[in-house]
C-alpha cells in the first residue's frame, strides 16, 4: 500500500528522517556525555518512542499522567511526569507507583511541595520529587537564588518524600535564529540548573539528578558539565518553527499531511484542498518569526518542497494553497484537482494531536500505519 490508497487528510512520517532525526540527537548527547530522556508528547506513539530507546535512549518524559499510564503499560518504567503536580492528580500518580511505575513528579512551589508530603504520608507512599527551577522566565518554575527553592527541598525531605534533583526547560530558546543566540542560552540553562543543585547540596540535601533540555539547547550545547541528563521532544518529527530557529532544514521534517486538491478560485490564485485547521491544527508559530508559512510549506505527494506555496488560509475543513506574494493565475492548471500534496507543519505537536494515527512512509514507499493516543 503506497499513500496514493490513503484517505485524506491524513499524517504522514517519513520514517528515514525520522530515524536519522532520532541519530542526530542521540549522537549530539552521547558526544556530550549525558543521559538522554525523549519527551515524548510530540508523537504519543509506541512505535516512535520504541525507535529512541532502540537508540540510546534511558527513560521517558510526558506531559500528561495518560502517557504514563499508556506507556508503563507498553513496558516502559522509567518516567518523568514533566509538569507542576496539581494536588488533585496525586491519586492518579500513586496507582501508577503502585503498579510499579517509577514515576517522578514535579513541584515548583512550597503549596505544591507541602501537598505531595501531605497526600504521600496519608498514604504511605514516598514520591520522589524533581524541582522545577526557572531558567529564562519563560513559563513556570523557582529562581535559581530563591530561598524558597531551599525551603522546597525541606518540606519535601522533611515530609518523608525523596528529592530526587531538578528540572529546567528553557522555552525562550524558541525565539532565537541564530547558533550565537542558541549556544547562549544553552549554557543559561545548563549553568543555571547546574547552580540550583549546587545550592541544594551546600545545604545539605542530596540532588543526583540535573534535568535539563529543549530541542534547541540540546542540539546547540557546546558542553554539559554538570547536567545527568537532557530532554527533547519535537526533534524526532521537527517542524517549521524549528526550521525558522535554525536547527533543521525542511527536509529534515519528518511530519506532513497528506491533502487532496478539491478546487480552485482562479482569480484568487487559490487551490482549495480537504486539509484545513482541523487536518493542520490552529498553531501558526512561524508567524512571529523572520519567514510565516501560513498554515504550512506546501510539498509534492514525494516530499519535494514546492517553492512559495503555502497553506495561506484554513476553515475547519478546507485549506487554501496559494503562492507567497504574488498570484498564480493558472493554479488549476498549477494543482488540478485531484492532485495529492503534502503539507509540512508548523508544529508537529499540535499538527500531530489532530490525527488518530500515523501513516509511517519507509524509504521503497511502503506505508504502516501507526497508533497515538490523546486525552489526559
Amino acid at each position: 500500500m503506497g499513500i496514493e490508497s490513503l484517505n485524506t487528510p491524513a499524517a504522514l512520517i517519513d520514517v528515514g528522517r525520522m530515524r536519522r532525526n532520532i541519530d542526530r540527537m542521540q549522537s549530539q548527547l552521547d558526544r556530550l556525555g549525558v543521559r538522554f530522556r525523549p519527551h515524548v508528547k510530540t508523537t504519543k506513539c509506541r512505535n516512535v518512542v520504541d525507535a529512541q530507546i532502540a537508540a540510546g535512549a534511558q527513560g521517558i518524559t510526558v506531559s500528561t499522567l495518560k502517557e504514563a499510564e499508556q506507556f508503563f503499560d507498553a513496558g516502559i518504567r522509567d518516567i518523568v511526569y514533566a509538569v507542576g503536580m496539581a494536588p488533585s492528580k496525586l491519586g492518579q500518580a500513586l496507582a501508577l507507583r503502585r503498579k510499579g511505575c517509577d514515576l517522578k513528579i514535579v513541584a515548583d512551589s512550597l503549596l505544591a511541595a507541602n501537598a505531595i508530603a501531605t497526600f504521600g504520608r496519608e498514604h504511605g507512599e514516598r514520591f520522589e520529587v524533581w524541582i522545577e527551577v526557572d531558567v529564562d522566565g519563560h513559563r513556570s518554575g523557582i529562581q535559581v537564588e530563591d530561598d524558597v527553592l531551599i525551603d522546597v527541598a525541606r518540606a519535601l525531605v522533611e515530609g518523608g518524600m525523596m528529592l530526587g534533583g531538578v528540572l529546567a526547560h528553557a522555552g525562550s530558546s524558541y525565539e532565537y535564529d541564530t547558533r550565537e543566540a542558541l549556544v547562549k542560552i544553552a549554557e543559561q540553562e545548563r549553568s543555571l540548573t547546574v547552580r540550583a543543585a549546587e545550592r541544594l547540596r551546600a545545604a545539605g540535601f542530596a540532588c543526583p539528578v540535573v534535568s535539563i533540555g529543549s530541542t534547541p539547547t540540546a542540539l546547540s550545547a557546546e558542553h554539559l558539565e554538570g547536567v545527568t541528563e537532557v530532554r527533547a521532544g519535537v526533534y524526532v518529527l521537527f517542524d517549521l518553527v524549528m526550521r525558522n530557529v535554525g536547527v533543521c532544514e525542511i527536509s529534515d521534517i519528518a511530519l506532513s499531511v497528506l491533502t487532496t486538491v478539491i478546487g480552485h478560485q482562479e482569480e484568487k490564485g487559490w487551490a482549495i484542498i480537504d486539509a484545513g485547521w482541523m487536518a493542520m491544527s490552529r498553531d501558526r508559530g512561524t508567524q512571529r518569526q523572520a519567514r510565516d508559512f501560513g498554515y504550512g510549506q506546501v510539498c509534492a505527494a514525494d516530499g519535494t518542497v514546492l517553492g512559495d506555496y503555502i497553506v495561506s488560509g484554513a476553515n475547519q475543513e478546507h485549506g487554501i494553497v496559494s503562492r507567497l506574494n504574488s498570484t498564480d493565475t493558472n493554479i488549476a492548471d498549477t494543482f488540478p484537482v485531484g492532485t495529492l500534496l503534502r503539507i509540512v507543519p508548523n508544529h508537529a505537536c499540535a499538527t500531530g494531536a489532530q490525527h488518530p494515527e500515523y501513516h509511517a512512509v519507509g524509504d521503497d514507499g511502503s506505508v504502516e500505519t501507526w497508533p497515538r493516543f490523546y486525552g489526559w
